[in-house]
């Protein structure tokens, strides 16, 4: 009894931290915890949108702070989401219309040439690069601000994102169906969605398309984010 009392292996470790929910069970609990931040943030955007040239800053603020509810960051509301507004602003610009200014350009080229591709099938080539062009850059676009906002440099950032959106497909579609379609689906509704628009119709497709991108991002990238 003795040796046995001394020697006898000690009960396992009950004070370990369970295994992280993944998965839908993942999100509704960063939704349930986040709600009222969903709610400011989203208030926020709208208000820094609305003289329109801040726009580009906004989305740049709001894909950040986002960002740091999914992978389990503490996020303060509005000093957060100003913080990442004025610090961030060149890059911001610039990340807007890379994304931007090619989805507009080959969605409209796309566009035309389909209209006239039944008349002159050669017109079936100049579509096919613009829809490839618009597809690229909308995978792409999925991973741009979360890798962005990890604090890696904005070429490499840029370089990574169309990598990924590549390479790495099928996540940047969820994120592109669940955040754009969604957006656009409110915005299309409108004025019905008003309500919805204004309390989480931004931040929690945001939200959506980050939880889709974030275990790619972090395999690449780690968790971290620009202080």
């Amino acid at each position: 009894m003795f040796f046995r009392n001394d020697f006898q292996e000690p009960p396992p470790d009950t004070d370990q931290a369970p295994p992280e929910k993944t998965g839908a069970a993942r999100f509704f609990e960063i939704l349930q915890g986040e709600c009222g931040n969903l709610i400011k943030i989203n208030l926020f955007f709208l208000l820094t949108c609305l003289p329109l040239i801040t726009i580009p800053p906004a989305v740049r603020a709001l894909n950040q702070v986002v960002r740091s509810m999914v992978v389990d960051q503490s996020v303060h509301g509005f000093s957060d989401y100003w913080s990442a507004f004025r610090q961030h602003a060149g890059q911001a610009y610039a990340s807007f219309f890379l994304v931007a200014a090619p989805l507009l350009l080959s969605g409209y080229g796309a566009w035309f040439y389909l209209r006239y591709a039944g008349e002159n099938p050669l017109l079936f080539l100049p579509f096919m690069f613009c829809s490839t062009v618009f597809l690229v850059t909308l995978l792409a676009s999925t991973y741009l601000y979360g890798i962005l906002s990890t604090g890696t440099d904005f070429r490499s950032s840029l370089r990574l994102s169309l990598t990924l959106g590549v390479g790495r497909p099928l996540r940047a579609l969820l994120a592109a169906v669940f955040c754009y379609g969604l957006i656009l689906a409110a915005v299309l509704a409108f004025p019905l969605s008003l309500i919805y628009l204004l309390l989480i119709g931004f931040s929690l497709p945001c939200l959506l398309g980050h939880f889709f991108t974030r275990t790619v991002i972090r395999q690449y990238c780690g968790n971290s984010r620009p202080t």
